[in-house]
C-alpha cells in the first residue's frame, strides 16, 4: 500500500498513443477556460517574480473544481543545462477525449527568460536530457511504431532526430560525459544475449495460440501487470551505433534494473570519467516478493566483467547512487531493517569504488526522498518530509552537519545553477508544482515557471496546521482548509481525509486524487491529521504504527476530530464524512466496526476488509509481514488483532465503496467483499469500480466520474436535517 502516496507526475510519462487534443462538450462548459499550449509558451515564463504560489484571486474567481483539475498542466523531471543557464523541463496537458495526458519538452532559462517549446508531436516526449555539451537536448519519444526512441534535437530548437533506436523499447537513458556513450534500460529476456533475440521471441509468442502461462516462483504480477518472463537491464552502447552494439550490463542476472514496479533512471548512473555504471536492483531469488533487499552493484560501461556487489553485507535497501562531481565519491540512500519499505534512508558516502564508507549526519532524524551533490562536491542537496512540509536540507560532508531551508510547501529534486542559486520544484496546499530558484541559504525566493496562469482567476479555501495531543500524549499535527468563500458566521460540513501509506502524510502540497481543495471548492471544510506512523515527525513516530494498524492512529484520528471541532466553532460536528485509500480505506472499514456512530457516511478506495486474505492476494509480502509481525501462519494474532472482517456486526455507517480491477496491491474482491457485507448487513452503500485503473485513477473521465460521485455521496449525507 506504500505507493500510494507517490505523486502522479513520476508515473504520468508512460509512452500512449494520442491522436488529436479535445475536448468535449463536458469539457467546454469548464470556467475557466484552460490556456491553449501556444498561449501558455508566453505565460510559463514568471521572470522573477515573488513566491506567490497562491496568487490573489480576481473579485470575479471561479472555485476550482475537478473539471479543472483534470486540465492542468503538469511540470515534472526539471533538469539543468551543464553551464546551470538553463533548465529542461516535460510539461503534461491533457487529451480529455483520449482520456490520457501528453506530455511536451521545454527549456528555460534560469532566470526564469526565454522559454522555448521544443517538442510538439501528438506522441509522448520525455526524459528531457542535456548533450555534454549543453548544445542539444535528448529525449524519449513513441512517435515511430509505438516504441520508444532516443531523439536529439538543438537547445534552441529546430530538427529533431533519432540519436539512437533499439529493436526494443528504451525505458529511460543516460548520456555519459564523454558524449559517446549511452546507456539505457529495457526490458530483456535475462537469458537472450542480444536485444534482437529478445525482440523475436516477443514476436513469435504473439503468434502462439495457447495463452496459459507458466509460474514458479512469486510474484506472478506486480502493481498493475503481470509478470512476462522478461526483465528490464541496463545496456551500454555507443550513441551512434546499431542495436546490435548494445552491450547487456546484467547479461544473465534474473534481476531488475530500474527498481520495479515504478522504475526511476535515478536507479542508476554513470561515472564522471564515462568507464563505469553504478545501478541499484532487487534480490531477484525466490525471496523477491517478501525481501526488500535492493543493492548497489557496479558495472564497466564496456561490459566486459561482471557486475560487483557494492552493498552486498546490508540486506535493507540501497538506492539512488550520485557521484560527487570528480567521480571519487559515491553517494547513496541505505536503510537499516530488512524487509521494512518505510525505514529512515541514511545517507551513505564512500570512496568510489572499493574504498570506507560512512553515513553523513547519523543523528539526524528525517528520511531524504532525493540526494545530489553541490557542484563543487562539498556538500549534498536533499529533501526530507518535515511537520507537515518537504523541506529541502544542505548535508555538509566535512562536518556532518544539516542544513535546512526555510520555506512552506513541498519542495523536490533541488539543484544549483548559474550564479549559485538553487532551483527546485515547488508545490502547495494551493498550487500545483512550478519551478522555484532561491539563494544558497534559502531566501529571495522567485518564480521561474507559471505553468497554469488560469489559475489566478480561481479561488482557492485557506488553510492552516493545527496540532493536539494525541495517542500517549504525543503532538500531532493536522491540516485544516477552509470551504471557499469562507464566512465565519456559518456551519460547514467536514470532509475528514485520512491518508494511505500509512507511512505518508496529508502534507502541505498539491495531490490530483485526493486534493482538499475540491472538497473546500464544493462548500466543505477539509481536515487531514498526521496520525502515528505519518512521515516528518522522526522515525519512532514512523515506526509507531507497526502491529498497531486500528490503535494509535485511530485515536489520533479520534481526538483529533475533536480539537479540530472544538478549536473551529464553524465546524458541523454532526455533519462529517470520513473517506481514505489504500491503508486510509482499511481505516474507514476499521471506523465502520470500531466508530460505529461519528460519521454521516464514508467512503473507501481500495482498502483492505480482511488483513489475513489480503496477505495471500497481495504481491509485495514484505509489507504485510512486517506490519503485523510475519506471515499468519507465524502470527496470526497479529493479523487478527485489527481486522475489520471481524467488526462487521457493529457497522452501521452509509459507505460508498471504490476499486480498481488493475489494483494487485490490494485486489479488487476487497472492495467486493467490503460491499457484500455492507449490502447483506443492510446498509445503504454504493460501489464504484474502475476495470481499467490500478491503486491510483489517473485517466482524467475517470477522475471525474471519481469526484463526481464522492462529492455526489457527501451531499446525500451530510445536507442539514
Amino acid at each position: 500500500m506504500k505507493a500510494f502516496d507517490l505523486p502522479p507526475a513520476l508515473v504520468s510519462a508512460a509512452p500512449h498513443r494520442v491522436r488529436r487534443v479535445s475536448r468535449d462538450s463536458r469539457v467546454s462548459r469548464f470556467l475557466p477556460a484552460l490556456m491553449p499550449l501556444a498561449t501558455l509558451a508566453t505565460a510559463l515564463c514568471a521572470g522573477g517574480d515573488a513566491h506567490a504560489q497562491s496568487a490573489t484571486a480576481s473579485p470575479t474567481a471561479f472555485p476550482y473544481t475537478v473539471n479543472n483539475q483534470v486540465m492542468l498542466h503538469r511540470l515534472a523531471d526539471a533538469t539543468p543545462s551543464p553551464d546551470g543557464k538553463l533548465i529542461a523541463f516535460t510539461l503534461r496537458n491533457t487529451d480529455y477525449a483520449g482520456n490520457r495526458g501528453r506530455t511536451d519538452i521545454y527549456v528555460v532559462g534560469s532566470d526564469g527568460k526565454g522559454l522555448k517549446q521544443l517538442t510538439s508531436h501528438l506522441e509522448n516526449d520525455t526524459d528531457a536530457q542535456f548533450s555534454p555539451d549543453g548544445k542539444s537536448v535528448f529525449f524519449l519519444s513513441s512517435r515511430k511504431d509505438e516504441k520508444s526512441i532516443l531523439y536529439r534535437v538543438p537547445v534552441g530548437g529546430g530538427t529533431q532526430e533519432i540519436a539512437y533506436e533499439a529493436t526494443v523499447d528504451i525505458e529511460s537513458y543516460h548520456v555519459a560525459q564523454d558524449g559517446k556513450t549511452l546507456v539505457f534500460a529495457a526490458e530483456t529476456y535475462p537469458d537472450c544475449a542480444t536485444l534482437d533475440c529478445t525482440a523475436k521471441r516477443v514476436e513469435a509468442k504473439k503468434k502462439t495460440k495457447a495463452s496459459g502461462v507458466v509460474y514458479d516462483k512469486l510474484m506472478v504480477r506486480h502493481w498493475d501487470a503481470w509478470k512476462t518472463g522478461k526483465r528490464s537491464h541496463l545496456f551500454a552502447t555507443p550513441l551512434g551505433a546499431g542495436p546490435a552494439a548494445a552491450v547487456d550490463l546484467m547479461k544473465g542476472l534474473d534481476l531488475d534494473s530500474p527498481v520495479k514496479p515504478h522504475p526511476s533512471a535515478t536507479d542508476y548512473t554513470v561515472s564522471p570519467d564515462s568507464k563505469s555504471v553504478v545501478f541499484s536492483a532487487r534480490d531477484g531469488g525466490k525471496a523477491e516478493a517478501w525481501s526488500t533487499n535492493v543493492d548497489l552493484y557496479t558495472v564497466p560501461t564496456d561490459g566486459k566483467t561482471a557486475p560487483k556487489n557494492l552493498t552486498r553485507a546490508n540486506l535493507a535497501t540501497d538506492i539512488t547512487p550520485v557521484f560527487s562531481p570528480d567521480g571519487k565519491s559515491l553517494a547513496y540512500l541505505a536503510m537499516s531493517k530488512p524487509k521494512y519499505e518505510s525505514d529512515r534512508y541514511r545517507v551513505m558516502v564512500r570512496a568510489f569504488p572499493d574504498g570506507a564508507e560512512h553515513e553523513v549526519a547519523p543523528g539526524w532524524d528525517r528520511s531524504p526522498h532525493d540526494l545530489r551533490f553541490s557542484r563543487d562536491g562539498k556538500s549534498l542537496f536533499a529533501t526530507a518530509d518535515d511537520v507537515g512540509q518537504r523541506h529541502i536540507f544542505v548535508l555538509d560532508l566535512a562536518s556532518s552537519k544539516v542544513r535546512g531551508l526555510p520555506g512552506d510547501g513541498a519542495f523536490d529534486s533541488p539543484f544549483e545553477v548559474d550564479g549559485g542559486r538553487l532551483v527546485s520544484a515547488l508545490e502547495s496546499l494551493k498550487s500545483p508544482v512550478d519551478l522555484y530558484s532561491m539563494k544558497g541559504d534559502g531566501s529571495d525566493l522567485q518564480r521561474v515557471t507559471r505553468v497554469n496562469p488560469e489559475l489566478s482567476v480561481m479561488a482557492f479555501g485557506d488553510y492552516e496546521q493545527f496540532s493536539f495531543a494525541g495517542a500517549n500524549g504525543d503532538k500531532v499535527y493536522a491540516y485544516l482548509v477552509k470551504p471557499v468563500g469562507f464566512d465565519p458566521a456559518k456551519k460547514y460540513p467536514v470532509a475528514f481525509l485520512i491518508h494511505g501509506g500509512p507511512q505518508g502524510s496529508m502534507s502541505n502540497r498539491w495531490s490530483y486524487r485526493w486534493n482538499p481543495q475540491i472538497y473546500a471548492a464544493h462548500g466543505y471544510a477539509a481536515i487531514m491529521v498526521d496520525f502515528h506512523g505519518s512521515t516528518g515527525y522522526g522515525q519512532p513516530f514512523t515506526d509507531a504504527i507497526r502491529g498497531d494498524w486500528g490503535g494509535k492512529p485511530l485515536e489520533d484520528l479520534q481526538k483529533g476530530l475533536a480539537a479540530a471541532t472544538a478549536k473551529y466553532v464553524f465546524l458541523d460536528g454532526n455533519r462529517v464524512a470520513a473517506l481514505g485509500a489504500s491503508y486510509g480505506g482499511f481505516m474507514i472499514n476499521w471506523i465502520a466496526g470500531n466508530w460505529s456512530d461519528r460519521f454521516r457516511c464514508l467512503v473507501n478506495h481500495d482498502g483492505n476488509f480482511d488483513e489475513r486474505f489480503a496477505y495471500y492476494a497481495t504481491e509485495e509480502l514484505w509489507f504485510p509481514e512486517w506490519e503485523h509481525g510475519g506471515a499468519p501462519w507465524e502470527n496470526p494474532a497479529g493479523f487478527a488483532k485489527h481486522n475489520p472482517i471481524d467488526h462487521v456486526k457493529n457497522w452501521k455507517t452509509p459507505m460508498l465503496v471504490v476499486h480498481g480491477g488493475k489494483d494487485y496491491r490490494v485486489v479488487e474482491t476487497q472492495g467486493m467483499a467490503t460491499f457484500t457485507a455492507l449490502q447483506r448487513r443492510g446498509i445503504p452503500s454504493k460501489f464504484l469500480y474502475f476495470p481499467d485503473e490500478n491503486h491510483w485513477v489517473l485517466k482524467p473521465q475517470n477522475s471525474v466520474q471519481w469526484h463526481e460521485t464522492v462529492l455526489g455521496w457527501l451531499d446525500q449525507w451530510t445536507a442539514a436535517r
